[in-house]
């Protein structure tokens, strides 16, 4: 079973939405820390958003407002909501799950391609 699984990407105008889907196997144990990453051609991965077990949220500096993380812990899950697209948004956008305890381990999905179109 994969760890982690993305799903949602795609293509979008300008100002448009997208909503980004990760499941987290539910072989993972313990309490971990779910986020949403991206890495753009040629630029260092970075944080779009990330949400521990416990419900505390933490944005990247560049989203400003415009997306929203949710976390369903029944489910196993990470929703990342994005609006109001930009150019520079586009990037891989990768579900990343995270242990900072013992056991400590991190995964990572795939990644899910975000383009959006000017």
């Amino acid at each position: 079973q994969v760890p982690v699984v993305e799903s949602g990407g795609g293509l979008v105008q300008t100002g448009g939405s997208l909503r980004l889907s990760c499941t987290v196997a539910g072989s993972i144990r313990g309490a971990y820390t779910l986020g949403w990453y991206r890495q753009a051609p040629g630029k260092q991965r970075e944080l779009v958003a990330s949400v521990t077990s416990g419900g505390n949220i933490k944005y990247g500096d560049f989203v400003k407002d415009r997306f929203t993380v949710s976390r369903d812990n029944g489910k196993n899950t990470v929703d990342l909501q994005m609006n109001d697209l930009q150019p520079e948004d586009t990037a891989v956008y990768y579900c990343n799950a995270r242990r900072f305890v013992t056991p400590i381990y991190t995964y990572w999905g795939q990644g899910t391609p975000v383009t959006v179109s000017s």
